[in-house]
């Protein structure tokens, strides 16, 4: 997919309301054993890409060096259902600390009141998170108003061609 297009389709409202939510992503990838896995994770968009920050030991940061080829789904619950699919490389950096990323990503899930609590446990717990970063090269937008899958758009063409 060219670039233009992952750009566009990620400006889209729909994809910045996805981006934006509270709703955790599906990280999709390949472990060392060579099984897909799928893990719920909180991640935050910087505009250009998605960073996740984990446990420096996570199974999951061994299978990305691995495997960097992930996918990721953001998807809310309700009707019409509106599901950001994404792909990309993935690199991931041990850093110091617990990265301003993370703490973003879980101001999106956290009550405010809760929050410095959260955050001075968070700090004291972690002297090292491992951070992932996902830099799409593959976008699609489903939010059954204006796109819908391509399997689907085709059902509804060639029912409307049938008539």
């Amino acid at each position: 997919m060219d670039a233009q297009t992952v750009t566009d389709t990620l400006d889209r409202p729909i994809a910045r309301e996805l981006l934006a939510s509270d709703i955790p992503a599906r990280l999709s990838y390949v472990g060392l054993d060579g099984d897909p896995r799928v893990v719920p994770t909180a991640f935050w968009w910087t505009g250009e890409v998605v960073v996740v920050a984990t446990v420096v030991r996570s199974a999951k940061v061994a299978a990305i060096r691995r495997h960097p080829r992930v996918a990721l789904a953001v998807d809310r619950p309700g009707m019409p259902p509106r599901c950001l699919l994404v792909r990309g490389a993935a690199t991931v950096e041990v850093v110091d600390g617990v990265p301003d990323e993370y703490v973003a990503a879980s101001r999106k899930v956290t009550p405010a009141e809760a929050m410095p609590a959260w955050e001075a446990g968070v700090r004291a717990l972690y002297a090292q998170m491992a951070v992932i970063t996902v830099r799409p090269d593959h976008v699609v937008l489903h939010d059954f108003e204006t796109t819908l899958p391509k399997a689907v758009a085709d059902l509804v063409a060639a029912h409307g061609d049938a008539r």
